[in-house]
């Protein structure tokens, strides 16, 4: 009893205001080679996604990190070609980290409302300004080399200027939104953002959350903990899962341990218990494209719309919420999971996921390393920065291309 009150607190608090609960994927910039996606490498994606079998609803929608397509200055991303073609609904993504200004990204965006219309505008449900910025740049962030990020006052100036320029736009009317980790959201310091935009993102992995009881059983428990914290401090705004998932292979990391048996308890007792049709739900993920990640999240082979494990949706579900001797608590305080590189998209901007813009599956390496933080790989930016992150992925450095990987 005590348990469905909460499932329907937060599935009301979660989606209440959403005109629709979507169901879609992070989809980063680049392949798992780092060379950039173009239209039949996204339309792939869409198309094996909406023919999923056993899928618990349609997944025809796709989270993008950026509007550019890889390796151009301002082209538009060929995804909005394939999404036209496929019917797909667009949660586009503008790049922020790292930047002062997102005058590419406009101009991306620009060119694909004069190009295609609305074909191209009816189809997206939401822009989110930026993904993780607030993690990377916090102290956390900072100790866990999670790339460069932006602080709150520069994502709300971000949101200011996309308004502007497309105030007489039909993407006026598109809900706005930022995405970032889960412990992002309770911060003080960031209500700024909140009080900025209509809806927010949250990207929360368990399988990262290590020195906590991380282990595949205890998932729910955190997963829930943390889901809720995001939603009280949303104030009542919309909030969308844009980034969760567990790998099928991969390291342990601390008592997680990646496996088809494993994805597939996560995806019952979390995304079908509490996102899928509750909530705008994007999963990580459909295709693994960042090459740093060794944690795989992909629930297919080779785009095949047969997945790794059935994702029909069970009638009860198993929400155990004991913890391991050895982690205390599985409240998850102070660290998150953060980033989108690892478990997201592509390498685009979500690593928590991850995604830093515009790859393959996810730019920003979270986590943290021993005091019960979560760490993710890192993402890469999609938008053509010619630098790269250095990233530290569980001892390793990693180099994540700020070409978007995702």
């Amino acid at each position: 009893m005590r348990f469905s009150s909460t499932v329907a607190v937060g599935a009301l608090a979660a989606g209440a205001s959403a005109a629709e609960n979507y169901l879609g994927f992070n989809s980063g910039a680049t392949l798992p080679d780092r060379s950039a996606k173009f239209k039949k490498d996204f339309a792939a994606e869409m198309t094996t996604a909406q023919k999923l079998q056993g899928a618990p609803g349609t997944f025809n929608a796709v989270r993008l990190y950026t509007n550019i397509q890889a390796y151009s200055q301002d082209d538009p991303i060929e995804a909005f070609e394939a999404a036209i073609d496929t019917q797909t609904k667009l949660l586009l993504g503008i790049w922020t980290s790292g930047t002062d200004t997102i005058d590419k990204e406009i101009s991306a965006l620009n060119k694909a409302v004069k190009k295609y219309g609305s074909k191209f505008t009816d189809l997206v449900i939401g822009m989110s300004i930026g993904s993780e910025d607030l993690y990377r740049n916090s102290a956390t962030g900072v100790a866990n080399k999670a790339g460069v990020g932006n602080q709150p006052d520069a994502i709300v100036k971000f949101i200011n200027d996309y308004k502007k320029a497309f105030k007489d736009s039909p993407l006026s009317k598109v809900p706005i939104g930022h995405v970032d980790t889960w412990d992002v959201w309770p911060n003080a310091t960031n209500k700024a953002v909140i009080d900025a935009v209509d809806w927010i993102g949250v990207d929360e992995y368990p399988y990262y959350e290590n020195a906590k009881g991380n282990s595949i059983k205890n998932a729910p428990a955190l997963f829930d903990k943390a889901y809720d914290a995001a939603i009280a401090a949303a104030g009542g705004k919309p909030v969308w899962l844009t980034e969760t998932g567990w790998p099928a292979t991969g390291p342990n990391w601390d008592e997680a341990v990646p496996s088809v048996e494993n994805a597939r308890y996560y995806w019952a007792n979390i995304g079908c218990r509490r996102l899928f049709n509750k909530t705008p739900t994007f999963w990580y993920t459909l295709r693994d494209s960042n090459p740093d990640n060794e944690a795989k999240f992909a629930i297919t082979k080779d785009l095949s719309p047969e997945p790794l494990f059935n994702l029909t949706c069970p009638t009860t579900f198993d929400v155990a919420t004991t913890t391991s001797s050895s982690s205390g608590s599985p409240t998850p305080t102070g660290n998150s999971t953060s980033g989108s590189g690892s478990g997201s998209g592509n390498n685009s901007g979500n690593s928590s996921g991850g995604s830093n813009s515009g790859s393959s599956g996810g730019t920003t390496t979270s986590g943290s390393g021993s005091s019960g933080s979560t760490t993710k790989p890192a993402t890469a930016s999609g938008t053509n920065a010619a630098t790269s992150l250095q990233v530290s992925f569980a001892g390793a450095a990693l180099v994540a291309g700020v070409y978007a990987l995702l």
